[in-house]
């Protein structure tokens, strides 16, 4: 990739690493904060549930004032939402807090630090011959968040309880808030062959009703409904689920950071075979298979340390290479003009199921003990995601504004 592109793409990892990195500790505090604070596991359940529903409706108009405005003022004020929202938990632990800061606050936050946003700036900057690769690369960078910042916190919890976790992670989210300035550079004219001009405004109604007639759109958005179900439910409840297993919280915590090691190279793996193995819908039906099958396995399997790590190394690979798919597919589709709003306008199908797995999984354990009915559900929206994206026709489609 032309050097170019490099400081964009390093900003966009970056900003990606410290919101998603930051969003995946929110599982380690149902724990501490139930036995600390007196605020219910449920309710945290709750909190990380609207999160994902503010962030999926946030993420089209973040995406669409990104589109107009650049990435610079979205992500600034997503830094200082998500920031602001983990410091009122950290200095005020108590349930209407973890609502409106867990819940509210870091959803709005996300939305601007998250993928409908940096992706749509990567992609704009990348040239079409390498997009899918480069959205892989933004994609696999995000992850070292996770992998860095979830023994952070899980150590910070471990010596301050969650007050302290809760205060480095707003730490590092409000670091994240400049990052736009570097994300928006744009490389030379001469090397930005292929790239697409800023789009002229077009009302957001007209462009989201023009995208939902159409079939293939309306697939992908429908099975990327399961990618957030699946990993709401493992990022929120995989510790407490480890802890009914009989298995020390130190294991969910590192079953969370291998994830996020291990979709470094699923993420780099799934762009590159978008690019050149096969068409993207082709690869997000055998991705979605392979999860279920992962999910199913470890499910019906023995539950050790051992086979723990082994089940997140696999699902690590195959975490969040739905994203470059997702993102690629519709900018090969649509193109890139208005990529950050469309893409936005499938993650919020993708948002509506994280909020389903992270509440369902709450609500199922409190009322039965058991998360049998989520796993099995985690397995059941995988098939049918497989079979949604199958049928998606490829070749450039232009949106019938009426």
């Amino acid at each position: 990739m032309s050097r170019g592109y490099f400081v964009p793409l390093l900003a966009g990892s970056l900003a990606l690493s410290l919101g998603l990195g930051a969003r995946q500790c929110f599982g380690l505090l149902l724990d501490p904060l139930a036995a600390g604070h007196g605020v219910p596991a449920a309710t945290t359940a709750l909190a990380v549930a609207l999160h994902n529903l503010v962030w999926g409706i946030a993420q089209p108009a973040a995406g669409a004032w990104a589109d107009r405005a650049g990435a610079a003022p979205v992500v600034a004020a997503g830094g200082v939402a998500y920031a602001t929202g983990l410091a009122l938990v950290a200095l005020v632990p108590a349930g209407w807090s973890v609502l409106l800061g867990l819940g509210l606050l870091t959803g709005l936050g996300i939305a601007g630090l998250g993928f409908g946003v940096v992706l749509a700036a990567v992609g704009r900057a990348a040239p079409p011959q390498v997009r899918t690769t480069a959205l892989g690369v933004a994609s696999a960078g995000g992850s070292l968040g996770q992998v860095l910042l979830v023994p952070f916190a899980a150590w910070g919890i471990g010596a301050g309880g969650a007050g302290l976790g809760l205060a480095l992670l707003a730490v590092a989210t409000f670091a994240a808030a400049p990052l736009g300035w570097w994300l928006e550079r744009r490389p030379p004219p001469a090397s930005r062959a292929g790239a697409e001009p800023r789009p002229a405004a077009v009302p957001l109604g007209r462009l989201a009703v023009a995208a939902l007639r159409d079939p293939g759109f309306v697939l992908l958005t429908a099975g990327f409904f399961a990618c957030g179900f699946q990993l709401a439910f493992l990022a929120t409840h995989l510790p407490a689920y480890l802890l009914l297993c009989g298995l020390p919280m130190g294991v969910g915590a590192a079953a969370l950071a291998a994830i996020g090691l291990f979709n470094i190279a699923g993420s780099l793996a799934w762009g590159w075979a978008g690019e050149r193995l096969a068409p993207s819908q082709v690869c997000l039906a055998a991705l979605y298979g392979l999860r279920a099958l992962a999910a199913l396995a470890y499910w019906l399997g023995p539950k050790t340390a051992g086979t723990t790590m082994l089940f997140a190394a696999a699902m690590g690979l195959l975490w969040l290479g739905t994203v470059p798919l997702t993102s690629g597919l519709i900018a090969r589709l649509f193109g890139t003009g208005q990529l950050g709003f469309l893409f936005g306008l499938a993650f919020l199908s993708h948002q509506f199921g994280s909020f389903l797995g992270a509440l369902l999984g709450g609500l199922v354990v409190a009322a039965t003990g058991s998360y049998d009915a989520v796993w099995t559900a985690t397995v059941a929206v995988g098939l049918a995601a497989a079979a949604l994206n199958l049928p998606i026709r490829d070749g450039r489609r232009v949106l019938a504004l009426r």
